[in-house]
């Protein structure tokens, strides 16, 4: 089954729909996603995106590869979308729109999408089908999985999660709709996999958004702009979106740290999250809003650092800096944005709790 509450406009992709719909992609803003698009935009990078197929809109069109079909009714290569849902989880994560200002823009407008059609026009898919796209992006090397839909845990597609994240492949999925869901769906749920809450325009905890502690980030996910079907664009509410947004700001990763394996692209994304709600991790924002700057930019020690720092002779452990107070600042959980200082042949690791969005 599908996630999001979703409005798609009608006006078509020409003249000044074109020319709005970059205005009204408020997300893009929010996230300082020119800022990240100077430093990467996810070239070489592989997306799948398991979903209602998606159309080839004329701004996501040169990002698109040729799929594959798990279920009938398609036209053979994941390129046909009747209902919308996948055709704007595509532009989320790459569109590249129509210049520099025209047309919708995705997180990683370089990054290439790999189109998987496993769930009907009415949105009632089989989690089994969910399962057979997953293998196929396996088989067919994609770096990301964007997961914007809930399923019941098959052993099947159980399996498959399990076996991408093993195949170094990062998993990112809808943490699930309020009140449809009352807590973390599946396969956010599942260990190792990015499980994505939404926030809104203001970045509080968005009302649709399911909670729970498996949440890892949040992203936008109100109001969000984005690629529809023939050529049209559409408007769109839930945690679909923001889990669309956080596989595009993983394929940013990806691209600028190649050799970086799927776990810590996962910790890179929480450890520079913007720290939201009560200090430190909660169920309603993760470790906080994706930071797509810091992501890209900051010192963040691997996994498994700071037990081993802690756990190190005290000969070798480097003291505690005072807190400097900035910005409200805090010691967070485990992952925050990591500051490195050389010291006594380790690491300081500084965190702070950010001024927020």
């Amino acid at each position: 089954m599908l996630l999001p509450v979703f409005t798609p406009t009608t006006a078509l992709a020409s003249g000044s729909a074109a020319d709005q719909v970059r205005a009204d992609q408020w997300h893009l803003r929010y996230l300082n996603a020119r800022e990240a698009h100077e430093i990467s935009r996810g070239e070489g990078v592989i997306v799948a995106v398991p979903d209602t197929g998606t159309d080839p809109h004329p701004d996501l069109e040169r990002n698109l590869l040729q799929g594959a079909d798990m279920i009938p009714g398609g036209n053979g290569n994941g390129q046909r979308d009747q209902n919308s849902h996948g055709t704007g989880m595509a532009g989320l994560i790459a569109a590249h729109g129509r210049g520099s200002s025209s047309g919708a823009l995705g997180i990683a407008p370089r990054a290439k999408i790999l189109p998987l059609y496993d769930t009907p026009a009415d949105g009632l898919g089989n989690a089994d089908d969910l399962a057979s796209s997953i293998e196929y992006a396996i088989t067919h090397h994609a770096d990301i999985i964007s997961i914007s839909a809930a399923h019941v845990a098959t052993v099947r597609l159980q399996a498959a999660i399990r076996t991408a994240l093993e195949s170094n492949i990062v998993v990112v999925a809808a943490a699930g709709n309020t009140p449809r869901e009352t807590g973390v769906t599946y396969p956010a749920s599942e260990p190792g996999v990015i499980a994505v809450g939404g926030v809104d325009r203001d970045g509080r905890h968005a009302a649709i958004s399911a909670s729970g502690p498996e949440i890892d980030v949040v992203a936008p996910a109100i109001d969000i702009y984005s690629t529809s079907i023939g050529g049209q664009y559409r408007k769109s509410s839930g945690t679909s979106d923001a889990t669309a947004i956080v596989a595009g700001a993983a394929a940013l990763i990806r691209s600028k740290y190649p050799n970086l394996p799927a776990q810590e692209v996962k910790h890179r994304l929480t450890a520079t999250a913007i720290d939201k709600g009560p200090p430190g991790r909660d169920d309603e924002y993760g470790y906080g809003v994706i930071d797509l700057v810091a992501a890209l930019t900051a010192d963040v020690p691997p996994l498994g650092f700071e037990s081993a720092v802690a756990t190190a002779p005290a000969s070798t452990q480097a003291a505690q800096p005072e807190d400097s107070g900035d910005d409200g600042a805090t010691a967070r959980g485990l992952a925050t944005l990591g500051v490195l200082v050389a010291a006594g042949g380790g690491y300081l690791v500084w965190r702070r709790r950010r001024a927020g969005r």
